[in-house]
């Protein structure tokens, strides 16, 4: 006679050590032993810093294990702390051969986050580092084909990604680069840049100088793009300031086979509304005036209100907030959103009526 088989006994149960203590509680210690060690955050450590232009400096990041990579052309969201504060910006970095990352900043007269990395920042200094963002990429095997990049500014950067990419898989259709800035010395990547045309016939910069004082360039708007021949079947490729980058749209749309845009500042629209609406936010019981016409991040802002934000530019959704009811307005397209509970991007929607605001 078989004996009936008693109860399979339970196999003890592993509680890892990280689980006894809170994340933040963790990483707080753990840095202590490594400035990069965390239990699942993104950070990344500054491990140089060098001129890129005259107003603009290229940082090298080694990020630590977390970090899950990027595509040229994306984007991440750096964290900087600034005289106690904790301040979020978008960068659009280079991807290098060791792992390490390079994002290249543009210093702006009054911008805390830029003058602190291109200036105070020391080597060593541990940032946090969100995961990548942003759909403005190429296939990872590019195909022949005609592509137009245009960049003005920062948005040089991740243009300057997408064409080592291009680079390290070998050009197999035509590529032109237009790239404006005012002056010369304000131009990043001059070497680089012609350097990679030199190696590849098929690849032709032109930078577009709007302040040269021999012979400035023509803006976007009235830039002779007939000179770079057929363009009927050219992906178009388009970032910069939020007004160059509508301007590009409104010259090249439904002439060209395709065009993908990224703004990092929203354009001023030719009707902007004024005068004051109510806004309740919801969850911490506050009624504020608010500015129409002006994002609602910013608005907020001006107010010791500060909403987790990241890329200030509508991308990568950090700032997401639940609309309970009200009408937004978006910055960027002039499009109004009446419908209630719905999700709003508080960077790039300002408030067009009362609103109320699940904050």
């Amino acid at each position: 006679m078989n004996a009936i088989p008693g109860p399979v006994p339970r196999r003890p149960r592993f509680i890892s050590p990280r689980n006894w203590v809170s994340e933040a509680l963790f990483d707080f210690w753990a840095s202590r032993l490594h400035p990069l060690w965390t239990r699942q955050r993104p950070r990344a450590r500054l491990v140089s810093r060098q001129p890129a232009s005259r107003d603009a400096v290229t940082l090298v990041l080694q990020p630590n294990g977390h970090f899950r990579g990027l595509l040229p052309g994306q984007h991440v969201n750096l964290g900087v702390e600034v005289d106690g504060r904790r301040l979020t910006r978008s960068y659009s970095p280079t991807g290098l051969a060791d792992g390490r990352l390079a994002i290249t900043v543009k210093t702006v007269d009054g911008g805390k986050v830029s003058g602190h990395l291109a200036h105070v920042a020391r080597i060593g200094e541990v940032f946090e580092l969100g995961q990548a963002f942003g759909e403005m990429t190429l296939p990872p095997a590019v195909a022949g084909g005609r592509l137009l990049l245009l960049a003005a500014g920062s948005g040089i950067t991740p243009m300057r990604a997408l064409l080592r990419q291009l680079d390290a898989a070998g050009v197999a259709g035509r590529v032109d680069l237009v790239y404006w800035a005012r002056r010369r010395e304000q131009l990043c990547f001059v070497d680089e840049l012609a350097g990679l045309a030199a190696r590849h016939p098929a690849v032709n910069v032109q930078f577009a100088l709007t302040r040269d004082t021999d012979t400035p360039s023509p803006r976007v708007d009235t830039f002779a793009f007939d000179a770079l021949g057929d363009l009927t079947a050219a992906r178009v490729l388009v970032c910069g300031p939020g007004g160059f980058v509508e301007a590009a749209r409104a010259r090249l749309q439904g002439q060209v086979g395709s065009l993908q845009s990224e703004a990092f500042s929203p354009p001023v629209l030719a009707d902007v509304e004024e005068g004051l609406v109510q806004v309740e936010l919801r969850r911490s019981g506050r009624i504020l005036a608010l500015p129409r016409g002006t994002a609602l991040l910013q608005a907020l802002e001006a107010h010791g209100i500060r909403p987790r934000s990241g890329c200030r530019m509508g991308i990568c959704n950090t700032c997401v907030c639940a609309k309970a009811a009200g009408v937004t307005r978006h910055t960027l397209t002039g499009d109004y959103a009446a419908e209630p509970a719905t999700q709003v991007k508080l960077c790039v929607n300002s408030a067009s009526t009362d609103l109320i605001l699940e904050l």
